[in-house]
């Protein structure tokens, strides 16, 4: 049947998580270096459970976006979107969630809260209405590839199913040992840490990660450049590569340009982790005549104020 069906049924969506426990913060296990790879197999564990197969959706991206997970999903076929939409309207992908982390992760509880998009649509407003769900997740088509960190952990975990019966501990070790760009590896030492100083018009600043701080004074005034700061950044940046910042305009239309500069930075920082510096920021900013706004960020007009 399937030789003559045409283009195959894909489609796209955001499953947000957050724990309703002020003490568990699900972003911050994620980017721990050993919780993520257990934070992981519990969310494909649930998913599969959701479909009743292991390749019923596919998850291509992990946003941390306190206090949020973000899980950008991709359904291959039509019935396995609508057993997901079922299982998430049934509340069972809850509980089987919230099972596989206490499990996962050794705790007594993990208690969470959900919601689910497709573009701007809240489908929670429409769960009973089942095929508008599907529509709406048809409509939304993926904007990337599975992101390579997906990759690494689904190959960590097949990896650790395989061993776990002969070997356990080693298979765990082999899945800490999984490269997180904001917990570089010690061993490495300094050579892959970011240059200690750069010059700005002819100063020499230290450089940093950046701040929140920072985050918030380029959202206010970056202004409607902050496409092109984007670009910029793309460059040497792979979470920013096309479509990404059209989708971010697109996505944040409605809240302006304040959030949509604020996204792209956010994007930027949760990729490059430790080597999101305030020196590929200027020099972003430099290449598109943004010089007050560099100067801002590194208080060279509070210097002169003094």
């Amino acid at each position: 049947k399937m030789a003559g069906s045409s283009a195959p049924w894909i489609g796209s969506a955001y499953l947000f998580l957050q724990s309703t426990c002020k003490t568990i913060v699900l972003p911050s296990l994620y980017e721990s270096s050993q919780k993520k790879p257990r934070v992981f197999k519990a969310l494909k564990l649930a998913l599969a459970d959701s479909t009743g197969s292991v390749n019923g959706v596919d998850m291509l991206k992990v946003h941390c976006s306190h206090p949020h997970l973000i899980v950008q999903l991709k359904f291959c076929k039509q019935e396995n979107c609508r057993r997901f939409l079922q299982s998430y309207r049934e509340g069972a992908l809850q509980e089987s969630l919230q099972n596989h982390l206490q499990l996962s992760l050794a705790m007594t509880t993990v208690p969470l809260e959900m919601e689910l998009k497709a573009g701007s649509e809240h489908l929670d407003n429409m769960l009973k209405d089942e095929d508008r769900c599907l529509e709406c997740i048809y409509r939304e088509k993926p904007d990337r590839l599975r992101d390579e960190e997906i990759t690494e952990l689904e190959e960590c975990l097949e990896s650790l199913i395989v061993h776990q019966s002969t070997n356990n501990n080693m298979a765990v070790k082999d899945c800490v040992s999984l490269k997180s760009p904001s917990l570089p590896c010690p061993s490495q030492g300094s050579s892959l840490s970011p240059q200690v100083t750069f010059i700005f018009q002819g100063q020499q600043f230290a450089n940093r990660t950046l701040t929140p701080d920072d985050h918030q004074k380029f959202a206010k005034l970056v202004s409607k450049k902050w496409k092109q700061v984007g670009r910029s950044l793309q460059k040497s940046c792979r979470a920013l590569r096309d479509p990404v910042i059209d989708n971010l305009a697109l996505e944040y239309d409605r809240e302006g340009l304040y959030e949509q500069a604020y996204q792209l930075l956010l994007r930027f920082i949760q990729s490059e982790g430790k080597k999101a510096t305030v020196a590929r920021l200027i020099a972003a900013l430099e290449e598109n005549g943004l010089i007050s706004l560099a100067e801002e960020l590194l208080d060279l007009h509070s210097n002169e104020d003094c």
